[in-house]
């Protein structure tokens, strides 16, 4: 992974004519800096520009399988790439990290409508499975709004792993026609990641990134609990 960060690093230290940083002086490395930290930002927003554009092909106005197949490389780069990028360039900041939760999200939903408009079947055999995520990602919202005032951003392995089950599961339908049951575990694998981070919002205390498991969460509230004593 170190070697993928420092490839992406040079690459976009070539591209704005740098050979070596040895060879500037700080106010160059601080401008850019400066410049390199939007990228982040802009890979967010490609990924929420991608989802109506899921429903334009969805409808049949471009090529429909190799069309899905490039948009959905291109998120799950870009979700990749946006996390990556800012914890190198030291811009993780709590907005870019809802911001990137929430346009998750969207991205998703437009997943959703892409395959309820060229698999209704899909759809109808998994309405009561949907019905409960909507249920549960609701309540998700509300609870953390209720105790933080704001999304939570945990990032946990559970979602981690629910994010490549989606993009697997709508690679499957969307690009090849095949593996409608990749769907069903998707979801059934959202619930879980959606009941986990329901329960590390009601362990901690405050808003918190970056919560990897609900062992983590109960290790920082007991930490919280002792320096409390």
């Amino acid at each position: 992974m170190k070697d993928i960060r420092d490839t992406w690093g040079r690459v976009l230290y070539k591209s704005a004519g740098i050979d070596s940083l040895s060879h500037i002086d700080a106010d160059q490395q601080l401008t850019i800096s400066r410049k390199l930290r939007v990228i982040p930002w802009l890979l967010v927003f490609l990924r929420l520009a991608l989802a109506p554009l899921m429903l334009w092909v969805a409808k049949g106005r471009l090529h429909e399988r190799t069309d899905f197949a490039v948009i959905l490389i291109a998120a799950l780069i870009s979700d990749i790439g946006d996390g990556m990028l800012a914890r190198r360039w030291g811009c993780s900041t709590i907005r870019l990290r809802v911001a990137d939760s929430a346009v998750d999200t969207v991205f998703y939903l437009g997943v959703a409508a892409a395959v309820i408009l060229q698999y209704p079947q899909v759809f109808r055999a998994n309405v009561i499975l949907l019905l409960v995520l909507f249920v549960f990602e609701t309540a998700r919202y509300c609870l953390d709004y209720l105790r933080f005032r704001r999304m939570a951003s945990y990032h946990s392995y559970l979602a981690k792993a629910w994010g490549l089950l989606l993009t697997a599961a709508s690679v499957s339908l969307l690009c090849f026609g095949r593996f409608p049951f990749m769907a069903t575990i998707a979801i059934a694998w959202g619930i879980l990641c959606d009941a986990e981070g329901l329960a590390i919002s009601l362990i901690l205390r405050e808003w918190t990134p970056d919560v990897k498991t609900l062992a983590k969460a109960l290790e920082l509230r007991r930490s919280v609990l002792v320096a409390k004593n």
